[in-house]
């Protein structure tokens, strides 16, 4: 290839060992979800519900950086499940507010040993793993800006 096209070369590419690494976790993650009937985005939801309890929609899609579009069809289906509830603020009705519900709660129990579990399959020393988070965040915050 011509020396002027090596920018689009994919071993010079960071998004696609990024993507490929992303996507191949996901999978990893998949038959541990399929126990609990999630899918990953639902997981991490639950994961946001679990550490804050009770949350705003917007809020929640900002933590997780994922659109209203994504997200309303998600929170339907997680209501469905029973564990989570969606519920108008009373202070402001333009607000909703998204809680855990009691079986909601009790799946974190279930859920708890899928880190552990991911964590086996990755082959990376906890002090890489920390850098690389460290790394990801710093570029995740410098995209989102």
């Amino acid at each position: 290839m011509d020396k002027n096209f090596d920018c689009l070369k994919l071993e010079n590419q960071l998004c696609f060992p990024l993507y490929v690494c992303s996507k191949e976790i996901v999978r990893r993650y998949k038959p541990y979800l399929d126990e609990l009937d999630l899918t990953y985005t639902q997981y991490i939801t639950m994961m946001a519900l679990w550490e804050c309890k009770e949350i705003n929609v917007k809020e929640l899609g900002e933590k997780l950086y994922l659109d209203s579009g994504t997200l309303t069809p998600l929170l339907k289906k997680l209501e469905t499940k029973g564990y989570i509830k969606r519920e108008r603020s009373k202070s402001d009705e333009r607000n909703l507010i998204v809680t855990i519900t009691k079986d909601g709660e009790a799946l974190k129990e279930t859920a708890a040993d899928i880190p552990q579990k991911i964590g086996a399959c990755v082959n990376i020393s906890p002090d890489k793993a920390k850098e690389l988070y460290d790394t990801l965040y710093m570029i995740l915050n410098s995209i989102s800006e």
